[in-house]
């Protein structure tokens, strides 16, 4: 009887490798090193005092405790740390998915805050469960059809939402519950005579704390900063004593394990805005992974980051997290602060167990005006005015993009308006593929090489009896229309013209129906006395030609390989 070799090893090299693919802990947990872990470790540190005021502020954005914020912001990290594919992505709270998750769970929650607490942790679940279905699916990709400017315009309107929802804790006024952007703008300005000066002045005092701290480029976060400046007025000016309202102590200790509630109706209900949430959280976590990575030179595996996000929310919802994704100021601290591995997400979320298990008073003595000037900032600093200039002045069409997912943030549910948003994006998309460019070249100058230019823009002199056509773009099905209502249209402003030349380097793939198009109007040409040629083309688009019969119908002496040789050939025609 053979006994198995003391070399063998226990795994295959095949099951180890996807083990690895899968289980990406395994990778960075080899390369921890003790000089590592110390790194790790110390930008932990800086990652709680970051993590503290912002996990707090997050759930008040999403209408629960200031404790679920901060449980999201410890189960959320650790479990991406283990399953993504980001060594330096911090995963946790964040501000554009919390209006959201208020905004969905709100509209389908009943009155109670039991109701809503319940909706927003199957809200949760449905989100991880459709970005790891994502994930599993290798369906990474689909995150490149949410175009930027839709997330800026998003973000940009869900950011005027976060503040407007924060004035009446800045103002020290009640409002009703559900209302719309419109609505509460109206509650607020009947709100006026019942305003708390002394609420205002502890958000005043927060917002200026927190620039005075940015300015002066302080090592402690402006944030916390500017929440230590209104719990210090609030103090001075014996807030309590003139109705300032307190976030509150939290519960000391970890959240126990349990299931949301749910069933088929409540699912159904909260479905469309889960996707929603699922799409808009992983653009937002792969985003951010990608622009680190450009930095550490990490290589992102898309899929893998839609599982860890996926992993994340799902098993947070058995531990009273919110829906969560990527964050980019802690990501960003995290990395600056010398972080090495996914680690450094893992002690910090070890260190915020501690606080809550021993401080957790902490948030006690905090007016929640200081809050809203905190948030208020943050909303803020949502807005990208830096891009949203550059949309502005470069691009109508993505202008447009942006200022319907803007508006349509405001004005509609937050769900809809992503899905708006891409809609419009994608029309756009297909407006631009389905019109490509066609424009007149001529030779700058006869030389050996001839370059061909546009002759708008260089002025340039065409001959009478050949007009040569760039195309930049593919044509297929939606283009064909356009394309052939060009050469049409040139055909007909020239009735000497006995030669049309398509120059197409641009043109990146032809489908069967733009082939039939092309032999329409060969054969229309020949028979109106002009003949149809084309030079320049990609191997791959003359494979394409060969394959749909173009060639073999009109003739392979209609295709050059430059245009050198195309109008030497035309040109010797003409003498002969």
């Amino acid at each position: 009887m053979s006994q198995r070799g003391s070399n063998t090893p226990f795994l295959s090299n095949s099951t180890r490798a996807k083990m690895v693919e899968h289980l990406p802990f395994f990778r960075w947990l080899k390369a921890s090193t003790s000089k590592t872990l110390v790194a790790d470790f110390l930008a932990a540190l800086t990652g709680l005092v970051v993590v503290l005021p912002q996990g707090v502020a997050y759930a008040l954005i999403a209408g629960v405790p200031p404790e679920y914020g901060l449980y999201t912001a410890i189960i959320v990290p650790i479990v991406t740390a283990l399953f993504g594919s980001s060594w330096h992505l911090i995963s946790g709270p964040a501000a554009a998915i919390s209006i959201v998750v208020l905004s969905v769970a709100s509209s389908v929650a009943e009155s109670t805050q039991t109701d809503f607490i319940s909706a927003v942790l199957l809200l949760t679940f449905l989100v991880g469960l459709i970005q790891f279905g994502l994930g599993i699916a290798r369906l990474g990709i689909l995150v490149n059809f949410i175009s930027h400017t839709v997330v800026i315009g998003f973000t940009a309107g869900a950011a005027l939402l976060i503040a407007t929802s924060q004035f009446k804790y800045v103002m020290g006024v009640s409002l009703e519950s559900g209302l719309s952007f419109l609505e509460t703008w109206d509650q607020l300005f009947h709100s006026l005579p019942q305003l708390n000066l002394y609420d205002l002045a502890i958000a005043a005092s927060t917002v200026f704390c927190a620039l005075i701290a940015k300015r002066l480029k302080s090592p402690i976060p402006p944030m916390l900063l500017g929440m230590l400046g209104g719990i210090a007025v609030c103090f001075f000016i014996q807030g309590t004593a003139h109705d300032v309202r307190m976030v509150g102590a939290m519960p000391s200790g970890l959240p126990a394990f349990n299931i949301p509630n749910w069933s088929q109706e409540m699912v159904s209900a909260l479905l469309p805005g889960a996707m929603a949430l699922a799409i808009l959280g992983l653009v937002e976590a792969v985003s951010i992974s990608r622009a680190i990575a450009i930095k550490s030179g990490q290589r992102i595996d898309g899929n893998q980051e839609f599982i860890g996000q996926g992993l994340a929310n799902m098993l947070g919802s058995f531990f009273s997290c919110h829906a969560a994704s990527g964050s980019f100021t802690r990501s960003g601290v995290n990395y600056d602060a010398g972080a090495k591995t996914p680690l450094a997400a893992i002690f910090t979320a070890c260190l915020l167990v501690l606080v809550l298990w021993f401080v957790p008073n902490i948030t006690a003595f905090l007016p929640l005006s200081a809050m809203g000037g905190a948030i208020m900032l943050i909303a803020w600093n949502l807005i990208d005015t830096k891009h949203i200039h550059h949309i502005f002045k470069r691009n109508r069409q993505e202008s447009i993009v942006l200022l319907v997912t803007f508006f349509a943030t405001l004005f509609m549910a937050l769900e809809f308006a992503i899905y708006l948003g891409v809609l419009v994006s994608l029309l756009m998309y297909l407006k631009r593929t389905s019109q490509p460019r066609v424009m007149d070249v001529a030779p700058k100058q006869y030389t050996p090489s001839i370059d061909l230019r546009s002759v708008e823009r260089f002025d340039l002199e065409e001959l009478e009896n050949l007009k040569i056509i760039r195309i930049d773009g593919s044509i297929f099905f939606g283009a064909v229309n356009h394309i052939q209502k060009e050469i049409q249209r040139r055909q007909k402003a020239n009735t000497h013209l006995k030669h049309i030349l398509i120059h197409g380097p641009g043109i990146n793939f032809i489908d069967l129906s733009g082939a039939e198009m092309l032999e329409r109007e060969a054969h229309r040409l020949e028979e109106e006395g002009c003949s149809l040629y084309f030079c320049a083309l990609k191997n791959t688009v003359m494979d394409e030609i060969r394959d749909s019969g173009l060639m073999e119908s009109i003739g392979e002496k209609r295709f050059f390989s430059t245009a050198d040789d195309a109008l030497t050939l035309l040109n010797r025609n003409e003498q002969t």
